[in-house]
């Protein structure tokens, strides 16, 4: 099926941006309720602490690669600087050479993301975040 591979969004917020972060999240979860293909699969909560590599508050979406458009649209719209990349089974390149970044790239901590081939994000793939 094109357009159905896998790709995750990190949206990033400081203490002031978190209305905006919330409304865009909020966005988000109503598109997930009311969208009939299956391209917006999951909204994460939001985690007002580090977590995984990410060092600031963040929340995740997943989502399929027909969606990438407009995901990508919003986040902009928003304001908000994000991750957005796809979701292979490296993690490591996922988070660097294969990522794509909305405003202000961040020093992720690479350290503890997945080896290659090891990527245990595929298994919660619009099912969970951190």
């Amino acid at each position: 099926m094109t357009g159905a591979a896998p790709f995750h969004a990190h949206i990033y917020y400081s203490d002031a941006e978190r209305p905006v972060a919330e409304a865009l999240r909020a966005k988000f979860q109503q598109r997930l309720s009311i969208e009939g293909d299956g391209r917006l699969l999951f909204v994460g909560a939001m985690t007002d602490r580090a977590v995984g590599p990410h060092p600031i508050p963040q929340y995740e979406i997943h989502f399929l690669e027909a969606a990438l458009p407009s995901v990508v649209e919003a986040i902009e719209v928003s304001g908000l600087q994000a991750l957005v990349h796809p979701l292979t089974d490296d993690d490591l390149a996922d988070h660097t050479s294969l990522a794509r970044w909305i405003g202000e790239p961040i020093d992720l901590d690479l350290t503890v993301l997945d080896p290659p081939g090891m990527n245990q994000g595929v298994e919660r793939f619009g099912k969970a975040d951190f």
